[in-house]
């Protein structure tokens, strides 16, 4: 089973509550999201999972709380072994 990388570009955070409400909202959005993380300072916001995910569905659910997600982009994840080898 291969595992997939979304990452969601976000305009609007800008404190670590800001990354925690991002974080809640993927969380809720997509319940089988692992690794979810959120930066401010990048703008960015990324998890995983195991199937796509519907891009308008985030885009939606971001906007809803106030921020604006700019894109949504997926790729193939390759987990690195130990010292990125």
């Amino acid at each position: 089973m291969s595992t997939l990388k979304t990452t969601l570009t976000i305009d609007g955070m800008m404190c670590g509550m800001c990354e925690a409400h991002i974080c809640d909202v993927i969380r809720n959005t997509v319940p089988d999201a692992k690794k979810v993380a959120a930066s401010r300072k990048k703008g960015e916001a990324s998890f995983l999972t195991e199937t796509a995910v519907d891009g308008e569905t985030l885009r939606a659910a971001i906007a809803a709380t106030g921020y604006t997600c700019t894109s949504v982009t997926t790729v193939p994840y390759e987990k690195k072994g130990l010292f990125g080898r």
